[in-house]
């Protein structure tokens, strides 16, 4: 066990944005298995912390890896790049963000049509889908497209949000 490894090394696997999440899931299950607290009920102190700390770096690393958000930031900060708390973006997409979220408000409070945010999410959701498929395309070659990337689809991800608990306000739940 190698603390020093990066979160894809730890399951074996190249640095890329486009993992095989099924791969990913039984690599985990692989390791869990073999690290997992439980069995080391009877080996010392020093192998139970050991296998504790082995065990937490590896759910760290799945949940990472699991999540194409989180993922693409990981990817970014392995290539040196911090995402900047208020990054500078380019108006027409604020613009853009802004009318989104009037209609999501309109959504919400007038129409409490569950077809309308469906539809919403469905246009949200391909966005999304777009924005990753730049970065998977970018990150390799022009980081500070795939910056900028991330940085948006971070707005989109809390938009996403957004959209989830209006669904649970108009669906009652």
């Amino acid at each position: 066990m190698d603390f020093n490894q990066n979160h894809f090394e730890i399951f074996q696997l190249a640095i890329s944005f486009d993992l095989d999440l099924e791969d990913l899931s039984k690599r985990y299950r692989k390791i869990q298995s073999g690290v997992h607290p439980d069995k080391f009920v009877n080996a010392t102190d020093y192998e139970r912390r050991l296998s504790l700390q082995w065990a937490t770096q590896v759910n760290t690393a799945f949940r990472i890896l699991s999540s194409d958000l989180a993922r693409a930031i990981y990817i970014l900060e392995l290539s040196s790049v911090t995402l900047q708390e208020n990054p500078q973006l380019p108006s027409d997409f604020l613009m853009e963000q802004i009318e989104r979220r009037e209609v999501l408000d309109e959504i919400a409070e007038n129409s409490r049509s569950p077809e309308a945010l469906a539809n919403y999410r469905e246009e949200l959701d391909k966005c999304i889908r777009d924005h990753f498929k730049g970065f998977s395309d970018s990150y390799l070659t022009n980081l500070g497209l795939a910056e900028m990337i991330i940085n948006k689809l971070q707005f989109f991800t809390k938009l996403r949000f957004q959209v989830n608990k209006i669904e649970e306000q108009i669906l009652g739940y």
